[in-house]
């Protein structure tokens, strides 16, 4: 039974379904992102594929009630393999004018709406824009409509307990989690647990969030405000330890991992910015693992601090967004000169400049590949889920130590801050890759090649016999000396493309799902890997010859990617910018591929796809 089932009248006290997508919205300060976490939680714990998509406002405080200040966050859990936190909400819980007027055209007609009617005053409907009340105008008549007080009823809950009133406001929240609980039929245990350990040490608080939410649980049981109430069984996962995981939780422990495994420390410096912040809270959380983490004055220092650690040894990782990159090119191409192990983290938005900080895009690809003077290579790869990104933070080390260079690591918004559950591999698991230090003084050039690699020895200053020239002049084959013959800048310019292009013998082929051959292959890259595999396995269902490819390294691209496009009738490359993907495409391998583009800040949706894919069939 499909999601839409729940939008279906029925006289079923309880009703199983499949798949369900919740979205709580409301100001800013009303606690959105927390509830639709714990949700989340619960429904991880439970054992439901989960994906989910927060939406914060790009303002650090909006005013109150305004529509620019509006938080959402959207979680789909369901008993199936699910890639995407779905298209459009079943259920919206809209705390107040403005979080409906801005998130009530994505809900499914005939869905569940939630309101809480005590913030529907004229001076928040006059902020949100509404001339007339929408609960009761008549507007809503296409949605199940659920309008509930619920400040109100969180105020009655705590009106015995000695604390301010806007303290108790604040608990609604939980009033409004209690009740989508009670809807799903899912335990208040998780949460209760939660509420000890954050509030264990102020028990006033915790008591009135423990309160408030059986409150709202205990409403919606009695009242029978819900005909019917919905069951989400758990979904059949392959055997093994799972949790919850957001992009950059899973990009921290990525980095962490792979440090373990080169046997080298990592040092991570790095200037806050969204969307990436979280990996520096990560990792500074990590220290028992040997991280050294550094919080930046600003972006340029951030990358030569990465950069000195890794000369002395560690491997060097720094963390932005677009436009910190910006500024940090510069030492990338000192990076790229001096042939270092410098691994820089991505976390793409929109731009250009401040642009959408807390949304997402994909806008970064060529300023990844060539936005630095000169001709000056580096490796670039990209996770293509939020549980990806721990493969690919160990990949873009293992890239960076085997062939002693810079290596992008493109995230974006939408995978960094979404979740989904994350299978816990063993170390053993995952691919060896001890990365031993130069120390033989015999026969040292600190420019001589790797035969099959290219890359240079890794020789730490203070290692006797290893001294050796460093720094952003060019330099002589081999010795390393600074060098100014025309002849030989032509040679190492060509030596260091080179490098990065053997990259392709020590990377997996590009693979294919669907047929090998068909009418249209969707190509894609990074967080755009979920909508796009589940659209064409819709259009495959429908009887469409569509198959889908996904790119996570992107400079140099798989060996097979030529043969891969020629094997198609059409090529769509789909991206969350104006074609920079599909640019390369054409200009690289003479393929007559068509653009599939977004830049609204937010993700493809399935079904926007599959309308898209079918214009072009």
């Amino acid at each position: 039974m499909s999601s839409t089932a729940i939008l279906g009248n029925t006289e079923e006290k309880i009703q199983e379904v499949t798949s369900v997508t919740v979205r709580f919205a409301g100001d800013s300060g009303d606690g959105m992102q927390l509830t639709g976490t714990q949700f989340t939680n619960t429904a991880a714990l439970l054992g439901n594929d989960i994906s989910t998509l927060p939406d914060f406002p790009a303002e650090i405080r909006a005013p109150q009630g305004s529509l620019p200040g509006v938080s959402g966050f959207q979680v789909n859990f369901s008993s199936m393999d699910i890639r995407t936190p779905g298209d459009e909400p079943d259920v919206l819980v809209a705390m107040n004018p403005a979080a409906l007027k801005v998130n009530l055209p994505d809900l499914h007609e005939g869905g569940i709406l939630i309101v809480n009617e005590n913030e529907f005053i004229k001076s928040n409907l006059d902020k949100a824009g509404y001339t007339s009340n929408p609960l009761t105008d008549g507007s809503l008549k296409g949605y199940r409509l659920i309008s509930i007080p619920i400040t109100d009823l969180t105020y009655n809950a705590l009106a015995d307990m000695d604390m301010t009133k806007r303290n108790k406001e604040r608990c609604k929240n939980f009033f409004a989690l209690g009740i989508v609980f009670a809807l799903f039929d899912r335990p208040l245990e998780p949460t209760y647990q939660w509420i000890e350990q954050k509030f264990g040490a102020k028990p006033e608080i915790a008591e009135a969030n423990r309160r408030t939410l059986k409150a709202g649980y205990d409403y919606a049981d009695t009242t029978e405000i819900f005909t019917t109430h919905y069951r989400v069984r758990k979904a059949s996962l392959p055997p093994g330890k799972y949790r919850k995981i957001t992009g950059n939780e899973a990009t921290a422990l990525g980095f962490v991992a792979a440090s373990e495994l080169t046997g080298r420390p990592l040092f991570y410096g790095s200037y806050p910015i969204t969307p990436a912040s979280d990996i520096l809270h990560e990792l500074s959380r990590l220290k028992n693992f040997g991280i050294k983490s550094f919080q930046a004055e600003d972006e340029i220092a951030a990358m030569g601090a990465a950069i000195g650690a890794a000369f002395a040894g560690h491997i060097g990782l720094t963390g932005t967004s677009g436009p910190g990159v910006c500024l940090k090119s510069e030492a990338i191409g000192l990076a790229v000169m001096t042939e270092l192990p410098v691994v820089i983290i991505n976390v793409q938005r929109g731009g250009p400049s401040t642009g959408l900080p807390t949304k997402t895009e994909q806008s970064d690809l060529l300023q990844a590949l060539y936005g630095r003077n000169g001709e000056c290579p580096v490796a670039v790869v990209a996770p293509s889920s939020p549980s990806d990104c721990f493969n690919m933070a160990v990949e873009a080390v293992r890239l960076a130590v085997t062939f002693m260079t810079p290596v992008f690591y493109l995230s974006d918004g939408y995978i960094a801050n979404g979740a989904e559950p994350w299978k816990i591999p063993q170390l053993s698991e995952l691919p060896p890759m001890k990365q031993v230090l130069r120390q033989d003084p015999t026969g040292f050039l600190p420019y001589e090649r790797d035969e099959q690699t290219l890359a240079r020895p890794w020789a730490v200053p203070g290692t006797p016999g290893l001294e050796h020239r460093i720094g952003g002049l060019e330099k002589q084959h081999r010795t390393g000396n600074v060098s100014y013959d025309p002849a030989n800048h032509d040679f190492m310019v060509r030596l260091r493309a080179e490098k990065i292009a053997r990259i392709a013998n020590f990377i997996p082929d590009l693979a294919v799902e669907g047929d090998p051959e068909g009418d249209l292959l969707v190509l894609g890259w990074g967080g755009t890997y979920g909508a796009i595999a589940t659209a064409t396995e819709e259009l495959r269902r429908q009887g469409y010859r569509v198959s889908n490819a996904h790119l996570r390294y992107l400079n140099p691209f798989p060996r097979n990617l030529g043969d891969v496009l020629k094997r198609f009738k059409r090529v769509a490359v789909a991206e969350l910018n104006l074609g920079q993907l599909n640019l390369l495409i054409r200009g690289m391998f003479l393929v007559d591929s068509v653009s599939i583009n977004k830049v609204a800040g937010k993700p493809f949706k399935i079904s926007e796809l599959i309308t898209r894919c079918k214009a072009l069939l």
